[in-house]
């Protein structure tokens, strides 16, 4: 699914002697490359504040406890997305509300938020799911009007920006309230461990942050609100710090991969590829298209028996998994999830992809749908 050695063999000696470094200095713990790693993704993103985490899942958690949100606020939240967004809410006291997506672009929409607001609400958590922003301008004037957070889990979606009009555009997660990103490997802009960071533009909160992010200290052993312990280790800022420089051409590498995977099923009834949002740029994090249930399970068989990974992101709705079962979600109605869950498949989608693998999994995948449709 992701080549991570063959985009590691392109820039081997860079990466290597910023390891290096970083061993020969031991400054293992907020060493100088974090502050450096951190400055430079403010002036790539162009947002004022950037605190770097231990992983993606801890910022959703500092941002949710930085803000103040307390027991039995709610947060509304896409119910198709992973675990990690409405998980956090859950751990923290907090109500996740769950509300369908949108069946092109996967992503909530104002229209959708709308229906969930109660007096209860407090935030909002726009997932940018698979590398393309959520439609942000009505969330944000609905946010506004209701007086609500906006947290933009944009873990899958760094370097993607959305349009508000013409001359202004803005990098993805740095349009809410605060902007929450993984460094996972696999991730676009991937370390090679685990990471992750905050951004906002509000001072204030980019303060808390940092102290909730440092067990709740405003100078050492002085420990003002309750924190937790998520650090950025130094070594895996000085890969970042690397990579980042790289980030612009890994996301044209994706698009241009993600253009010859359609047009190889374009005219193919059986195969919906990914929409393009008219207010984002997607970089693809996931090239997922929708295959009639019927064969999506098989498909994905088959590619596997001729060596082509593919994924499934997510076979089970938030709402169906054991930790968020409830009668109150029971009752609710998410029918563009319920299809979602049954037709998404990904197929291979890295920034190392040639023209002659892209022609072999696109050439497997319309020859098994033509085995199967011929009579259809």
């Amino acid at each position: 699914m992701v080549d991570l050695r063959a985009q590691y063999a392109r820039m081997k000696e860079e990466i290597d002697g910023a390891i290096m470094q970083c061993i020969e200095s031991a400054q293992f713990i907020n060493g100088p490359e974090v502050a450096g790693f951190q400055k430079n993704l403010e002036i790539y993103l162009g947002c004022k504040n950037v605190i770097p985490c231990a992983n993606g899942t801890d910022a959703l958690q500092i941002a949710m406890m930085a803000l103040g949100l307390t027991r039995g606020d709610e947060v509304i939240v896409p119910s198709f997305t992973y675990v990690a967004t409405a998980e956090v809410i859950a751990l923290l006291g907090l109500k996740p509300v769950l509300v369908d997506v949108d069946p092109d672009t996967f992503n909530i929409t104002a229209e959708l938020i709308e229906k969930a607001i109660t007096s209860k609400s407090k935030a909002i958590v726009p997932v940018h799911l698979f590398g393309q922003c959520a439609d942000m301008k009505p969330i944000i004037d609905l946010a506004s009007k209701h007086n609500l957070f906006i947290i933009e889990d944009c873990a899958q979606a760094i370097g993607a920006a959305y349009t508000f009009s013409p001359g202004v555009v803005k990098k993805s997660g740095t349009m809410g309230t605060v902007g929450c990103t993984s460094f996972f490997p696999s991730k676009n802009l991937g370390c090679f461990g685990d990471g992750g960071a905050l951004y906002t533009d509000d001072f204030a909160l980019a303060e808390r942050c940092r102290m909730v992010a440092n067990h709740g200290q405003s100078r050492k052993y002085y420990h003002d609100i309750i924190g937790v312990n998520s650090r950025l280790d130094t070594i895996q800022a000085a890969i970042l710090n690397v990579k980042l420089k790289y980030l612009d051409r890994y996301c044209e590498s994706r698009i241009h991969a993600a253009e010859l995977y359609d047009k190889a099923f374009a005219g193919n009834d059986f195969i919906k590829v990914p929409k393009r949002s008219t207010k984002s740029t997607h970089v693809f994090h996931q090239y997922t298209v929708q295959i009639p249930a019927n064969y999506r399970d098989e498909l994905k068989d088959y590619l596997a028996e001729n060596g082509i990974p593919s994924m499934v992101y997510y076979p089970v709705p938030l709402y169906k998994q054991k930790a968020f079962a409830s009668p109150e979600n029971d009752a609710k109605q998410f029918p563009v999830t319920e299809r979602l869950c049954d037709t998404v498949l990904s197929l291979p989608m890295h920034t190392e992809m040639t023209e002659e693998e892209s022609l072999f999994i696109s050439g497997h995948v319309l020859s098994f749908l033509s085995k199967k449709t011929q009579y259809a």
